[in-house]
């Protein structure tokens, strides 16, 4: 099972040809991913506490898929290296420091007044779907590392982001949603699951662990939908609100 997989990953790696360099280079210079204003005012009230708790700060911002991705892009900027790179939020925020990581979420913000659905649809979703894979691997229904599939599954469209975030200078090369995925996942040195998520959409294996763990978590989602069509976004619509409430707490 073991070489399968490291098979799988260096046969991802050994697409990287020149173009796939000079795809990375550019992805390094994607803009900044938003991050929710709600998650940011309530960084900015957990870091002013005395006691600061790594375990809160670090469950605040793996709700926010901008927050996450802000601070591994950061910490992956700090060594590259595949053996290196960090694997946990937790890390990325020891290593960085508390006011490092609010640097890098303040750079770009989302007001609620402004707000696009889908930005409020996509970061939900990525939340409900973490969820889900964070459960399955809980309860032993599919092998994996719980913090690792909720990663996976708060990313699993992250290749999505350059259209919904309207990034209009992204080259037609991106058009392939998991190849941008992928490339995103490489550039920013995200944890090795997230990377082997997009090597697995890539490869012409029919049975893969992740994507597994992350059609199942989709499932489970759809299955409070219903057969109604007009729910088609409903579990989104209700985990937002969820997190609103929380935040006018």
């Amino acid at each position: 099972m073991l070489d399968q997989k490291v098979l799988e990953f260096g046969i991802a790696r050994s697409e990287v040809s020149s173009r796939s360099l000079a795809q990375l280079d550019l992805v390094r210079d994607f803009p900044d991913v938003p991050v929710l204003s709600e998650t940011l005012l309530l960084m900015e009230l957990k870091i002013r506490d005395r006691a600061v708790d790594l375990t809160e700060i670090s469950h605040l911002v793996l709700g926010d898929i901008g927050a996450v991705l802000q601070i591994m892009r950061l910490a992956g900027g700090e060594d590259v290296s595949a053996d290196s790179r960090p694997t946990r939020i937790e890390d990325c925020i020891s290593g960085l420091g508390l006011q490092a990581c609010l640097e890098a979420m303040s750079r770009q913000t989302v007001k609620r007044r402004n707000r696009l659905p889908a930005i409020v649809e996509t970061w939900s979703h990525a939340r409900v779907i973490a969820e889900n894979c964070k459960f399955l691997a809980e309860e032993d229904m599919l092998p994996a590392i719980p913090d690792e599939a909720y990663l996976v599954g708060l990313l699993h469209a992250m290749g999505t982001l350059p259209e919904i975030l309207e990034w209009d200078w992204t080259p037609s090369a991106f058009s392939d949603l998991d190849l941008a995925g992928l490339r995103m996942a490489e550039a920013w040195s995200l944890p090795g699951c997230v990377v082997e998520y997009f090597c697995e959409l890539r490869s012409n294996s029919k049975t893969n662990r992740w994507t597994e763990i992350v059609q199942r978590a989709h499932q489970l989602a759809n299955q409070s939908i219903g057969e109604d069509p007009l729910a088609e976004h409903a579990p989104l619509r209700k985990a937002a609100g969820t997190w609103m409430q929380l935040v006018s707490h």
